[in-house]
């Protein structure tokens, strides 16, 4: 695939107990089996943290090319709107196709966690890459953060409790899935995705707790 534009680039965790910690002391490593977050100190919901370090025998598990499925029969095949699932192919208030596809891609990546044994939590890395929508000038950074916020990264860490987050321009609500996990993640735009009408691709690196 070829890159198209700078993109955003930051990192986070599966295990988030407390509020994390900025660095590590000098000569610091995680223990065989420790998964260790790197939380930006001061910030009780950040979307990514500052880094993971995985033990030596932690085992982990990839899965890569994940996109929406074509669930909207009554729209154009090879056409964005092809890979909503909303019902009836109609869009809530304010929620982009992005955003609308990323919701899709989203579940099956949890799916795929589910059939290797893991799920939403246990991610610990995530490469997502975004086609800018038919006559736009880039890609929707906005609609894919909010979606991503509805199954990663929407507990306060002080409390442990969910945090509301938007769908397209609706009033924050609980999250569709509640899951404190942080991955390490880049998001990338790029000129064309492999699937024509997909604007989202996502992979991702879980790991298996002890």
């Amino acid at each position: 695939m070829k890159i198209r534009t700078t993109v955003t680039l930051a990192a986070a965790t599966v295990l988030l107990l407390g509020t994390g910690t900025a660095a590590a002391t000098p000569g610091w490593s995680p223990r065989p089996h420790e998964i260790k977050p790197f939380l930006p100190a001061g910030n009780t919901n950040p979307s990514i943290a500052d880094g993971v370090a995985l033990g030596k025998q932690v085992a982990t598990y990839t899965a890569s090319g994940l996109g929406p499925a074509a669930a909207n029969s009554a729209a154009p095949a090879d056409s964005p709107e092809r890979y909503i699932d909303f019902p009836g192919g109609t869009l809530p208030p304010g929620v982009t196709v992005t955003e609308a596809q990323a919701i899709n891609a989203l579940k099956r990546i949890k799916a795929n966690l589910a059939a290797a044994g893991l799920g939403l939590g246990d991610v610990v890395s995530m490469r997502a890459y975004l086609e800018k929508p038919p006559g736009a000038e880039t890609a929707d950074f906005a609609g894919w953060n909010r979606a991503y916020r509805q199954f990663f990264a929407n507990t306060d860490l002080a409390t442990g409790q969910p945090v509301p987050v938007p769908l397209g321009s609706a009033p924050p609500a609980p999250p569709l899935e509640v899951n404190p996990a942080r991955p390490a993640r880049v998001t990338l735009e790029i000129a064309n995705l492999p699937v024509a009408g997909w604007l989202v691709e996502v992979e991702v690196v879980a790991a298996y707790r002890r």
